[in-house]
Formats: structure tokens, sequence, C-alpha cells
């Protein structure tokens, strides 16, 4: 039987049901996070976004690119999210980032605070997710390199797809306890394992 009573534990551990499903749930620390704006058809800002970033901004709706220094999440037509991508390159200073891509006629804004984020990982995390959310995680609608706004619950969220069973859950840090409870309630009928925080992944 799940025990709902320990939702919302953060301490690493087993909970819920006692049989384990092999689902798996995590802080994901996000040291720094920038906001991009501007015309990825305007090829001085493009050129200026995979220069500065090592990224280029994915046009297409809701996908992903890896770079060198930056993943960068597709958040509209105008606007993506860059949270580093821990390789051999280190993001250059905000302020230098931001004066360099102004002038090339985007926009810039350090949102590292603005989010807190959680990785959700096994077979049923897509069955979790689909408990407070209305998007089709199945992998033929939201396969891997996939990211879609949406709500978790009451609360707007931000989801991406890492790998077939591993996905990224982003929500405003003021509504971050609640988030948490609503997560680890839904997990608790099949079991869950709490880890220590890890990095948003690669």
């Amino acid at each position: 039987m799940a025990d709902t009573e320990t939702a919302g534990r953060t301490v690493p551990g087993h909970y819920g049901a006692t049989a384990t499903s092999g689902l798996a749930l995590c802080e994901t620390t996000i040291a720094l996070a920038w906001n991009v704006q501007g015309d990825p058809g305007r090829p001085t800002l493009a050129a200026a976004a995979h220069r500065l970033f090592g990224v280029a901004l994915p046009t297409a709706p809701n996908t992903v690119a890896r770079g060198t220094m930056w993943t960068a999440l597709w958040l509209g037509p105008a606007s993506w999210l860059l949270v580093p991508a821990r390789g051999p390159q280190l993001p250059p200073a905000f302020a230098t980032a931001r004066e360099e891509f102004n002038a090339a006629g985007g926009a810039l804004f350090d949102v590292s605070t603005a989010r807190a984020g959680w990785l959700i990982a096994g077979s049923q995390a897509a069955t979790v997710l689909a408990k407070g959310c209305p998007l089709d995680f199945h992998s033929r609608a939201f396969p891997s390199g996939s990211c879609a706004q949406s709500l978790f619950g009451h609360v707007d969220a931000l989801f991406c797809r890492h790998a077939d069973n591993a996905f990224t859950l982003l929500v405003a840090r003021s509504l971050a306890h609640d988030v948490w409870h609503t997560l680890t309630a839904a997990g608790a009928q099949y079991g869950y394992d709490v880890l220590a925080p890890r990095p948003f992944p690669r």
C-alpha cells in the first residue's frame, strides 16, 4: 500500500509503496539560468548567440539544443532558457554577454534564482507527470530532446525530456514546496527513491 504520509520528504531514501518500480526523484541544481530574447532570423543575432553561448538557438517549437557551454530550451518564437551544459568551456560573465548580445539586437536576462527543478526518472516517470499535467508524455508525442510549458497541478511548469524515462520539471521557486509535495504524492503508489541533488542533465 502506498504511504502517502511521507509525501514531501526530501531526505534521500525509499518512500511510498514498499515494492520499487525504479522511480527516482531528486532536485536538479541550476547554478545559472539566462533568458535569451530576440529574432533568430537576424544573422547578426544568431551569430552572436553562437559565439557567446556556444549553441545554436533552436527554432523548432518545443525543442532543445545542446552546445559546448549551454543547453537551450525553446520557450517561444523569440525566447529561450539557457542552462549550463557542463562542457569544457565556461560561460562568459553575464554583464559582458548582455552588452554584446544587446548590441546584436537581442536581450539577455539573468533568471538564475527564478526556478526550482526536479529530475523524474524511471519506468513510471511519464505516468507520474501525467497525473498532474495535460500534456501527452508518450514518446511519440514528447520524444527525447523535447520541452514544453504547461501546468503541473495548478502551477505553471516547464517540462524537458532528456531520455526515454528521464524528465526535468521546472517551476517558479516560490511554489517549489507545493509542487514537490504533489510530485511525491503522485509517485507514492509506485514506490520511489529520493536521491541527492544532481546538476541539470547534460
